[in-house]
């Protein structure tokens, strides 16, 4: 019984390389979503909150915890 392996002739087409000017508006987009919710998890309460209430803090509960930011 012999056993044959199929093989696949693929072309290896060079990837452009990507300029930094092209993917720094994705970056920089992606940082400043990033803050935002580094601050609603971590910040929004207390002195610093922007919203009155506690339904942002309630929202992010247990998002707070996991990542160690101390709640009550």
């Amino acid at each position: 019984m012999s056993s044959t392996t199929p093989t696949v002739d693929v072309e290896r087409t060079p990837v452009p390389p990507v300029s930094l000017r092209e993917i720094l508006p994705y970056w920089v987009f992606a940082g400043v979503v990033l803050m935002f919710g580094i601050y609603f998890v971590g910040a929004e309460e207390g002195a610093t909150a922007v919203f009155s209430g506690s339904a942002v803090h309630e929202l992010v509960h247990d998002a707070r915890h996991l990542l160690g930011f101390p709640c009550h």
